[in-house]
């Protein structure tokens, strides 16, 4: 392939990092650095977390919306200007490649530098608001077809799933009691950190047994919580969260296989381990029901088809079914933040001073020394106006 030295065209130069899975990428995102990806249809969440992660640009190997779905995050990068690529042709192993190496786009070609020259490495294009905006289209025009296929396959699997239902959870010898106490539990999922604010005074006030679905630890953490169980297959927590004290049940299939085991294992962390079909979050949900919580209140879950589809799957069987087994118990929180934003009114700050300055002027009226000096202030300031 050419070579190229002139640098004055290029559309943007970092060092790349590269991952199949975004949101392994985005643990190890450094400020600045170009995120090459294998993702399609890039879901709200994953572009919140390449945001957070001040990317200077987002590379694709696949289409960032393919049009099957209204996947939401291709739109939330360009809303918040962020550069995106599109490579041509595929070039599955540029993943491997290119980790860690000096990259650049200039025009359609993406180039990365080897010793002391820039090498042009694949095709690829820019995408588009318009070229987004006629994906979306798309994704509305074909929005019940896509329904109906995916009410088709939970409705299939629920029905081949729902004996495992019935019947109870391996018990765990868990030192987190639940028991007639509220449970909250965290999926970090959209609009988790509004949700967690709205429901600060509520948690301070009633104590609730903290649950975080893996992530939903370090979601917990940046609001200042420290979850009491942590439950999932680990992949998607850090090790700071994972670390933080909070007893660990690690999720695994009914096989009894669990991804994430060697991971607690290698952090050298006691674990309970829980063999149980559905998501982690229907696992936890599960535990707490039949740990006799009084109230389960979810957070961030998912709970829709656009959230099942973002995450790969072409059904909500287990999800179905276990929203149906403890539904008297769920109350479903998540986008509450949505519903209300209290707001700030001239009233209220006055009434806000007003409280400040009382015991200000109770503490200047019994105190000698204090009414004193507002006396000599007064007479200074008197001294000074006349």
């Amino acid at each position: 392939m050419g070579k190229c030295s002139d640098t004055g065209m290029f559309a943007c130069t970092a060092t790349i990092a590269a991952d199949r899975k975004t949101k392994q990428l985005c643990k190890r995102l450094q400020p600045r650095q170009i995120a090459l990806v294998d993702h399609a249809d890039v879901d709200e969440m994953a572009a919140h977390s390449l945001l957070e992660a001040n990317v200077q640009a987002v590379i694709n190997l696949s289409p960032f919306m393919t049009g099957t779905y209204p996947a939401e995050g291709a739109s939330r990068l360009l809303e918040a200007g962020i550069p995106m690529y599109e490579v041509v042709g595929g070039h599955s192993s540029l993943v491997e490649e290119l980790d860690g190496k000096r990259a650049a786009v200039s025009g359609d070609a993406l180039l990365v530098h080897t010793d002391g020259q820039w090498r042009p490495v694949a095709s690829v294009r820019a995408v588009t608001a318009d070229e987004i905006a006629a994906r979306r289209k798309e994704a509305d025009d074909r929005l019940d077809d896509v329904l109906a296929a995916f009410i088709d396959n939970t409705l299939q699997f629920a029905e081949r799933e729902k004996e495992l239902f019935l019947h109870p959870l391996r018990k765990l010898p868990l030192v987190t009691r639940m028991a007639n106490r509220h449970v909250v539990v965290v999926v970090r999922g959209r609009h988790y950190r509004e949700d967690l604010r709205m429901l600060s005074s509520y948690i301070r006030e009633c104590q609730p047994v903290l649950i975080a679905v893996d992530g939903g630890a370090d979601a917990l953490m940046e609001c200042g919580y420290t979850p009491d169980l942590i439950v999932g297959d680990m992949d998607s927590i850090s090790d700071r969260a994972l670390c933080c004290g909070a007893e660990v049940v690690v999720h695994a299939f009914p096989d009894g296989s669990a991804p994430g085991r060697e991971r607690v294992e290698a952090l050298g962390l006691p674990y309970h381990l829980l063999p149980a079909p559905g998501t982690s979050e229907d696992v936890a949900m599960l535990l707490a029901y039949e740990e006799q919580a009084q109230l389960i209140v979810t957070i961030g879950s998912h709970s829709n088809m656009i959230d099942f589809l973002e995450k790969g799957r072409k059904g909500m069987a287990s999800t179905l079914l276990v929203r149906t087994k403890i539904g008297p118990k769920l109350i479903d929180a998540k986008g509450v933040s949505q519903l209300y934003q209290p707001r700030w009114s001239w009233n209220w700050w006055a009434l806000m001073i007003a409280a400040t300055l009382v015991p200000v002027a109770a503490a200047l009226a019994i105190n000698p020394v204090a009414r004193h000096a507002v006396q000599m202030w007064w007479m200074q300031w008197r001294s000074w106006a006349f």
